[in-house]
């Protein structure tokens, strides 16, 4: 399958972009889209592109006096197709889109409904499967929550022309083969809801397990079962003690070697950070405790 980003408006209508912003885009293109190729194949969710397994990621060179960049998705022999042999209309290849589709929609804070959305986009691509073809894994909200956070950095840098350079005015993703798909649309307003925040005034409790932790940076992820997520952290200046850092260490030490028991529960007294769209994004700790 192959999909379309395309930035229109200002310098782009002339053919023209940003040289540092377009190479940032395209690494964000080319970031998000293996991160959720590789979740629709192989049900987990990678940190580094690189790491896309059964899947490759292709730029083919934009047309003379365009300022487009065409990515073709090619599902690796022992995958599902031979890399070239696809079709370029796939039920494999139109849920990747659907779920990269659900996923800046969700990001930029458009409500969408997954089941109606995917669910039954699953059941067509499994029961479309060849026996060469592994079937699709199930997409629950975790791993979905997961990716949202994953591709979130990259589809930030896809709107660098339109706010940094403003070399463009905004931009579109679409499947050429099937225009009768809306595209995904870039502009202002999609990345004030990415990057705008707000932070709550009023601290609350969190009891979770430390999924990971930096002691250099006083960053780490603490998993909330409310949430089904492992959540960002950072300790402020007041937390930044050696009996919290202890007791954070602790929780991650117990969660590696006893994962999924109370052992590794910990209570963050923290103020939640939330998007405009309503969704949590990180907690701002000044207090830990031992639970």
């Amino acid at each position: 399958m192959e999909i379309k980003l395309t930035y229109e408006g200002n310098l782009a209508d002339s053919n023209n972009l940003d040289f540092y912003d377009l190479a940032q885009a395209m690494v964000g293109f080319q970031r998000s889209l293996a991160i959720t190729t590789h979740l629709v194949i192989n049900g987990t969710i990678i940190t580094q592109a690189p790491a896309l397994k059964g899947a490759r990621i292709l730029s083919t060179a934009p047309r003379p006096g365009s300022v487009e960049i065409l990515a073709a998705l090619g599902l690796l022999a022992g995958g599902l197709y031979a890399l070239g042999t696809a079709p370029k209309d796939t039920p494999i290849g139109h849920l990747v889109y659907s779920l990269y589709d659900y996923a800046i929609k969700r990001l930029t804070g458009n409500h969408v409904d997954f089941d109606k959305s995917l669910g039954q986009q699953i059941a067509d691509a499994n029961k479309s499967r060849t026996p060469e073809m592994p079937s699709v894994p199930a997409l629950d909200d975790k791993r979905v929550d997961s990716l949202l956070e994953k591709i979130e950095p990259a589809i930030i840098d896809m709107h660098r022309q339109i706010v940094k350079s403003h070399t463009a005015s905004k931009a579109k993703l679409y499947v050429p083969s099937r225009p009768s798909l809306k595209p995904i649309e870039f502009s202002q307003e999609s990345y004030d809801a990415l990057v705008d925040v707000k932070l709550d005034d009023v601290a609350i409790d969190i009891v979770g397990k430390v999924s990971s932790y930096n002691i250099n940076t006083f960053r780490g992820r603490v998993f909330v079962a409310k949430e089904k997520r492992p959540i960002p952290f950072i300790l402020s200046d007041v937390a930044k003690s050696s009996g919290n850092v202890s007791k954070i260490t602790r929780s991650l030490r117990a969660n590696a070697s006893m994962a999924g028991t109370s052992e590794a529960d910990i209570k963050l007294s923290a103020f939640p950070n939330y998007s405009i769209t309503g969704r949590l994004k990180s907690f701002v700790v000044i207090d830990v405790e031992d639970v």
